[in-house]
């Protein structure tokens, strides 16, 4: 597989289980009928919960009507468009699979948008009085992703001391 196929293969699957996730906990467990902010406990550490996030991550800029939303949607599909580009342009396996993940959390936030006009937000860890903020699948597969660019950016074999 050449490293764009990796990337491809990555964006699919951080799609696929994010929508997948979705509709299994909206349709399947019927959050889509829970007040947003009902949970279920599942660990001393971690319970189910429902929100609908109007803005970006952490809901950082919230879109105000369907023109925000719009906007919103607008923004994502340019980022994804810039990341394709970047991917399918990419050399490193490392890079393309990164880029990937950006691009199928982006796109699984965005269907979300398109369809409820917002984005479903499910799973919350807190620990020792720390709230970590309630997050979905396609999030996870954002954070992975950047982690794995800079990972190519600052630690791959070509950068480290003494090489090249």
């Amino acid at each position: 597989m050449t490293s764009r196929d990796w990337g491809l293969a990555a964006a699919a699957i951080a799609l696929i289980a994010d929508q997948g996730s979705k509709i299994l906990m909206l349709y399947g467990f019927g959050f889509i009928n829970m007040s947003p902010g009902d949970a279920i406990d599942v660990l001393p550490f971690f319970n189910l919960v429902m929100v609908w996030n109007p803005g970006v991550s952490y809901g950082l800029f919230p879109a105000h009507g369907p023109w925000g939303t719009a906007f919103l949607a607008v923004f994502s599909l340019a980022a994804v468009g810039g990341l394709g580009y970047w991917l399918w342009n990419a050399a490193r396996p490392a890079l393309a699979v990164g880029l990937g993940l950006v691009i199928g959390g982006a796109l699984g936030n965005l269907v979300d948008r398109l369809i409820y006009g917002k984005v479903a937000d499910f799973f919350h860890f807190y620990v020792l009085g720390y709230d970590w903020y309630v997050f979905n699948l396609a999030d996870c597969a954002i954070t992975f992703g950047v982690a794995a660019l800079l990972y190519d950016a600052l630690l791959r074999p070509e950068h480290a001391p003494g090489a090249g």
